[in-house]
């Protein structure tokens, strides 16, 4: 009997432990979008990812080029002429796709300027709602932009505001 009532007790405890515990969400896409720092970076990427995908298109543009050529002159050319021009198609298809994986590839360069860019941002952001969760005693803080499938939030409980005016910007 001593038991039972210590587990009940232990459960009872728990569950009011529980029921005691602080929860918030942020919209870390209102708050990007509310930092100029974020959009200025934001409009760097975009112009760099269009001037990129551009030489990227041009480049197999240029081969789509050649292989009509080449198709078009396939029946007076000689074995060895063929070989070279499908061989010059090849290369420059290669040439595109190496170039293609070096601006947009996992390790590339439109990476690497987000990571230059953006990252800094991003982890002054996450500092903020850190800090403002141990001063608020917040046990979980949900991210309502990035998918975590909040189906309701009561916006009493949504500190973006303050992590903005954390970082210093105002609404």
């Amino acid at each position: 009997m001593k038991k039972i009532a210590l587990i009940t007790a232990a459960l009872l405890l728990t569950s009011a432990f529980a029921s005691a515990q602080k929860y918030g969400f942020v919209d870390t896409d209102y708050i990007r979008k509310n930092i100029p720092a974020f959009n200025t970076a934001q409009e760097q990427l975009d112009k760099l990812s269009k001037q990129w995908e551009k030489e990227v298109a041009d480049g197999y543009a240029e081969v789509e080029k050649m292989y009509k050529a080449y198709q078009n002159e396939v029946v007076l050319l000689s074995q060895d002429m063929k070989a070279k021009r499908e061989e010059a198609i090849i290369n420059k298809e290669r040439e595109v796709k190496e170039l293609q994986n070096k601006y947009f590839g996992v390790e590339g360069e439109l990476f690497k300027k987000r990571e230059e860019l953006v990252k800094p941002i991003q982890d002054e952001i996450l500092k903020a709602i850190k800090t403002i969760a141990a001063e608020g005693s917040y046990a979980v803080i949900f991210d309502t932009a990035a998918g975590g499938n909040v189906l309701f939030a009561n916006p009493k409980y949504d500190i973006s505001d303050q992590v903005l005016e954390k970082l210093g910007y105002k609404n």
